[in-house]
């Protein structure tokens, strides 16, 4: 039978893995919506209906599930006692960066609704891309554990 710590540990997985997915669900997302946002600016209307889209995903989706990503990703760490593993290292630094990301966007989702375009829509769909990397990247180094 599971003791308290393991049981405890499995649920936090479970937690942390169902909030990572709604998080990158938002993240491939978020840049699209800034994309069709930035295309819409010259129409008053149909940018402000993109504010409010965005300002919604943010709000519903996008910082709770970052935040929920973090808390159960210590707590799971912590845990199972995985502070010194070199794979988790690199996990954090890239969720490190993606988080980053997730400022970015929310940062240009803000520059977008007071009129500023700063990136090409190409450049924003390529940016677009990033969380799909760094999906790749994190999956590898928990499941193989490279180091």
């Amino acid at each position: 039978m599971l003791g308290v710590l393991e049981l405890s540990y499995l649920w936090l997985k479970a937690a942390h893995i169902v909030f990572v997915i709604f998080w990158m669900a938002g993240l491939f997302i978020f840049p699209r919506y800034l994309v069709h946002h930035q295309e819409a600016l010259g129409r008053a209307d149909e940018a402000a209906a993109w504010v409010e889209r965005e300002a919604k995903l943010r709000k519903m989706i996008l910082t709770p599930s970052l935040l929920a990503v973090w808390g159960f990703g210590i707590a799971l760490a912590t845990a199972g006692d995985l502070w010194s593993q070199g794979w988790l290292h690199a996990k954090l630094l890239i969720v490190l960066l993606l988080s980053g990301f997730h400022g970015w966007a929310v940062g240009y989702s803000k520059r977008l609704a007071r009129g500023e375009a700063r990136l090409s829509a190409r450049r924003l769909r390529m940016l677009n891309e990033l969380p799909a990397l760094a999906v790749v990247l994190i999956v590898y180094l928990v499941v193989v554990k490279p180091f």
